[in-house]
């Protein structure tokens, strides 16, 4: 299998931090080769579109035209001056997205993005995103969770839980109830839904006081030693002190569930919601703006899509096809759809390679086959072409061997760039080292070629 990334490697050994979490943020710019940048959190990725149209507006007046998804369904802005702070922090508070400063980095909020928005009869969990910002934002003790520190809030469907968040919230079908754990715990706790957000709250309370004893400045529940670890038992005493009554569920069952598709969502009354992808997780503020004018809200996911809520479904179809036109992913077949890549060049100083461009020359190569293919198919031809994308192992792109932005597990294709090229590794396959970039579009084809057989005789 391809080797973790550091963000996603197990780890036998607590991790000893000897300095406070650097993350960037909306007030802490973090200085790449292309100017500065700037993240801004989106709890649950929901926004309407003032808030929108204001940080496109930023990124045309203060940064390179362009805002990046994240895998937390927030955005960044980049190519920012080095003397924009002042002027983007008072965008950002007209936007609301800017709450006292000592909190603007710990709203890492996560939800099921199409909770409230299909059919699935799910409790709706966006009100508890709301709520459970409201408490941090409100808790003094909550700045000093780092950057990094997650919440995934799931409606039932196993979606946001698979992201190896430090707290998790999954709603019970039937909706009243809510389970509770945090990472690595091996059993839940069973909470009223009307108390999830606050008991997310406490089980934070309780990390952080659990770093102060271990002395280790852990950024992630992850990290905590052994001997600090949290207990499920412990929490529900927690949970019992602040008001909240509790239960324990044995060996709760892990939820995990697929992220969104791209396509029409049917919902209820008539309503539809748009799925789609940015390829690279990027957009023009063009299309940023298309996206926001369509309904007035917007959800970011953290797969680097967007879910357009509130559209008559008789409008959907066409509404997709426009969004098509300029240029989203808005099918599972899209070559797209299973590409990402970090930064690369020239916006990251410790990148070998421009990845971005060698992404898109591949996905170019790609796609030509896939219509050349459907071509000597449709004149009767034996047709070659490769498995749907949506089956395909999904690739990522990496400038080095950091692996920025990089998907959790182990069911993708790790291309890195190296001095002498790429490295290409994929589970179940010897790595090839040191391939060009102009050989890798055949060799990738022929990785996820095989991948695929080999899942369909399984």
């Amino acid at each position: 299998m391809p080797p973790q990334p550091p963000s996603a490697a197990p780890r036998d050994e607590p991790v000893i931090r000897d300095r406070g979490d650097a993350c960037p943020g909306a007030l802490r710019l973090h200085a790449a080769d292309d100017g500065y940048l700037a993240r801004i959190r989106i709890p649950g990725g929901m926004l309407d579109a003032d808030a929108a149209l204001l940080l496109a507006d930023a990124a045309d007046r203060l940064g390179d035209g362009h805002v990046d998804l994240t895998s937390r369904g927030n955005a960044q802005l980049r190519g920012l001056g080095a003397s924009c702070g002042g002027e983007l922090q008072a965008v950002l508070v007209r936007a609301g997205l800017l709450p006292a400063p000592t909190h603007e980095r710990v709203r890492n909020i996560v939800a099921s993005p199409l909770t409230g928005l299909d059919r699935g009869g799910l409790p709706d969990v966006a009100p508890w995103v709301a709520e459970l910002d409201g408490l941090l934002c409100g808790s003094a003790p909550a700045a000093g969770l780092s950057g990094r520190f997650l919440f995934a809030l799931d409606d039932g469907r196993g979606d946001v839980t698979s992201l190896a968040a430090d707290v998790n919230l999954a709603a019970v079908r039937g909706g009243g109830r809510a389970l509770l754990w945090t990472a690595g715990a091996a059993d839940a706790l069973l909470v009223a839904a009307a108390d999830a957000p606050r008991a997310a709250l406490l089980a934070a309370s309780y990390f952080l006081d659990s770093v102060r004893r271990a002395g280790t400045r852990a950024w992630r529940v992850s990290e905590l030693p052994a001997e600090h670890a949290l207990r499920s038992d412990e929490l529900g005493a927690r949970l019992t002190a602040g008001g909240i009554s509790a239960s324990v569920v044995r060996s709760s069952p892990t939820l995990r569930g697929p992220a969104p598709e791209p396509g029409v969502v049917e919902g209820p009354d008539g309503a539809a919601a748009l799925s789609v992808f940015a390829p690279l997780g990027r957009l023009t503020t063009a299309q940023w703006r298309r996206l926001a004018g369509l309904t007035g809200r917007v959800r970011l996911t953290p797969w680097r899509g967007i879910v357009v809520p509130g559209l008559p479904a008789h409008a959907a179809d066409g509404a997709l096809a426009a969004l098509a036109e300029a240029g989203l992913v808005t099918g599972a077949d899209d070559p797209w759809r299973s590409v990402t890549a970090c930064t690369g060049r020239p916006g990251c100083a410790k990148s070998l390679a421009d990845v971005r461009a060698d992404a898109r020359a591949a996905v170019a190569q790609q796609a030509q086959a896939q219509a050349q293919s459907a071509a000597h198919a449709g004149a009767g031809a034996p047709a070659d072409a490769p498995a749907g994308t949506s089956r395909l192992l999904p690739v990522h792109w990496s400038g080095c061997e950091r692996r920025c932005g990089h998907p959790r597990g182990t069911a993708w294709a790790d291309v890195v760039a190296t001095a002498d090229g790429y490295d290409l590794c994929a589970a179940g396959r010897a790595p090839l080292r040191g391939v060009p970039a102009s050989e890798l579009p055949a060799a990738l084809a022929a990785v996820r070629r095989t991948t695929s057989h080999d899942a369909a005789k399984k």
